[in-house]
């Protein structure tokens, strides 16, 4: 019996149904780089700044100029940018243009409205005649005259014979011809005008007098001819005449212009670009040299710039060697003329000092190694002063060192002050034709209260060698003397001083006030020493030792912290309290072989001008660093003088501290 195989198939495992993901329906309406904000980030206002400047244009576009020949960056630059350009055929209505379109399409809006009457018309006729129109209008198909037939066109074409040419030819003599040339200017044109306006002022002139003297009954032209003759007599020399000499004065500062232009573009436009690199340091830029040959082997023993015109300067030459005296000269330069002075007057004994009248620019006020002062103004011709001292107008009786002018006294006279070695400063009032002296104070020697009264005696009264008047207070003025002390006096009190200074221990060789604060001022010293003074104070508030003799000092007109100090070594030294309290900015060699004696600052232009003992006056530039100035603070707005004030207040404040600490 056969048996059956049964097969029985596994089971296969159950699988659990996956769960069903139910996706967000898709919404179309939302961007999918749309970012998710929350209600707060959608209530903020974001402000967004639309600029006109295309990011896309040339910042550094070259043009090639044809003018300079070189390709010079253009500093305009295309912004616009067009997206869309189109043109169009739109007319305007105001125009030319416009005015005859429209005129044309009223005359064919009227042409059709004349085709359409007709057209009417005939209908009518043809409905009461009874007849019937005609399908088409002979008028539809009849050609426009205007246009040419393009479907009847025969071309035609000839043959004709060419005409032949002939040439004729005349031979003539050419017409004479002169080649001339010539070169003009402005000041030819400008002179062609002025003589032809001369001209036609004469003209009318002349026949004004004409008409007069034919109603006197006199001759035209006898009267002219009496007219003339005296001025024909009375003419002086052209060559030798005001004018031309005038002209040729004006045409050597031309030369000497074109001669000396790199200088003359250094001393407008130089800045030493090095000074951005170089902080708390600064140079000095040579520019002219100034010489004359009368003042060879001669010490420039003073220098004055003149306050009306700045490019002017007077410079004195004397001696400072005693066993070596001879004439004095002053010369007036300026410095459109670096080459020959502009005025010389010659002096019988050495110039000391000198001075330039503050509101009369033609005045100067000078002293002499033989105790004489003088006035000269520069506008006489003749070599002579205008006043002088004398001895029966008590002159001083030895060398006049400083020369001050003051401001008018109570008779609305002139007048000047001087200080000399024999111990007197004197007030000089130009009074008519002469010099009215008044002792304004008698120096007295100091000191000397322990010794007898027989060497009292015969020492005598302290040499005064310079002095210098408060700018703010008239009365009040400082004087050195050669034993190397500083008295402050009064006009108001010539018996006594206000108060005597002795930190210096020789010569005292300059003593400057401030421009700026009015109870500051400066001295020089032989002892190498230029000292800065609070005159309310018995101490000096600064000290600064230059390893030689100082001959001069002046502060700058531009800054109160600025000053300039030149010593016997032939070195300039140019501090900047504000930048350095101890050290000058600039240390720098003006001369070789040579002291330098005398320094002054031009009252407009950042230069300054240096003598020396050999006669030579070199004229210098300061740098940027060195002519720096206090800008105003937007916060704290002040006037720069204010500035200026506060800045050296605050340094000198500083320097009191320290000392003060220093004592302790």
């Amino acid at each position: 019996m056969a048996m059956r195989r049964s097969t029985r198939r596994k089971k296969e495992p159950e699988v659990a149904p996956e769960p069903v993901i139910q996706e967000d329906p898709i919404d179309y309406s939302k961007p999918k780089d749309q970012l998710d904000l929350t209600e707060e980030q959608k209530d903020m206002d974001i402000p967004r700044c639309l600029s006109a400047a295309n990011p896309n244009a040339p910042l550094n576009r070259a043009e090639f100029s044809y003018k300079e020949k070189a390709f010079k960056v253009s500093e305009v630059i295309q912004h616009t940018m067009f997206h869309f350009k189109f043109d169009g055929w739109l007319l305007e209505k105001k125009t030319e243009e416009g005015k005859t379109q429209m005129e044309l399409e009223k005359a064919r809006e009227a042409e059709k409205e004349e085709k359409a009457q007709a057209k009417f018309e005939k209908e009518l006729m043809a409905k009461d005649s009874g007849e019937g129109l005609p399908e088409f209008d002979d008028a539809d198909f009849a050609l426009d005259l205007r246009i040419r037939n393009q479907f009847d066109f025969a071309e035609r074409a000839s043959q004709t014979f060419n005409l032949t040419l002939r040439e004729r030819v005349m031979s003539t003599e050419p017409p004479p011809s002169s080649t001339v040339v010539g070169n003009v200017n402005q000041a030819e044109i400008y002179d062609t005008y002025i003589r032809e306006i001369e001209r036609q002022n004469y003209l009318k002139e002349k026949a004004e007098r004409e008409k007069l003297a034919q109603k006197e009954g006199r001759d035209p032209k006898k009267a002219e001819a009496e007219r003339v003759a005296p001025v024909q007599e009375k003419s002086e020399d052209v060559v030798h005449s005001a004018a031309m000499s005038r002209s040729l004065k004006i045409i050597e500062r031309m030369v000497m212009q074109n001669f000396y232009d790199e200088i003359t573009m250094d001393y407008k436009y130089w800045n030493d670009d090095a000074d951005a690199y170089k902080e708390g340091e600064g140079s000095l830029l040579p520019l002219w040299k100034f010489y004359n040959d009368r003042a060879r082997r001669k010490h420039v023993t003073a220098l004055s710039w003149n306050s009306h015109y700045p490019d002017m300067f007077a410079a004195g030459y004397g001696s400072y060697d005693f066993l070596k005296q001879g004439a004095g000269l002053i010369c007036c330069f300026t410095l459109k003329n670096p080459s020959h002075p502009e005025y010389c007057f010659s002096t019988e004994s050495g110039v000391m000092c000198l001075d330039f009248h503050p509101q009369h620019p033609s005045l100067i006020a000078v002293g002499c190694y033989d105790g004489t002062v003088m006035v000269y103004d520069v506008r006489m011709k003749v070599n002579r002063p205008m006043y002088f001292s004398t001895i029966k107008k008590r002159k001083h009786t030895d060398p006049v060192w400083q020369v001050i002018w003051q401001d008018e006294d109570i008779g609305k006279n002139l007048n000047f002050y001087s200080i000399s070695s024999d111990g007197r400063v004197t007030n000089w009032a130009m009074i008519k034709n002469e010099l009215e002296p008044t002792d304004i104070m008698i120096l007295q020697v100091t000191g000397q209260k322990d010794r007898d009264d027989e060497d009292t005696s015969l020492t005598g009264l302290a040499g005064g060698t310079c002095l210098d008047f408060n700018p703010y207070s008239a009365h009040l003025f400082v004087l050195g003397t050669e034993e190397g002390k500083i008295h402050k006096c009064s006009k108001a009190y010539n018996s006594q001083y206000l108060e005597t200074y002795e930190d210096h221990h020789m010569s005292i060789y300059a003593v400057k006030w401030n421009p700026f604060v009015e109870h500051v001022f400066m001295s020089a010293s032989a002892d190498w020493t230029v000292k800065i003074w609070d005159h309310r104070c018995k101490a000096s508030m600064m000290s600064f030792d230059l390893n030689n003799a100082v001959g001069d000092v002046g502060w700058a007109p531009f800054s109160s912290t600025v000053f300039v100090a030149v010593t016997a070594d032939g070195k300039v030294n140019v501090f900047d309290l504000n930048e350095n309290k101890h050290e000058p900015l600039c240390d720098q060699k003006a001369v070789k072989k040579s002291k330098l004696t005398h320094v002054v600052f031009n009252p407009q232009e950042p230069i300054i001008l240096v003598g020396d003992d050999k006669g030579w006056i070199s004229c210098l530039k300061l740098s940027p660093n060195l002519r720096k100035i206090a800008t105003p603070d937007k916060e704290n707005p002040k006037t720069p003088k204010e500035l200026e004030v506060e800045k050296l207040t605050r340094i000198l404040v500083s320097a009191g501290k320290a000392q003060a600490e220093a004592s302790q």
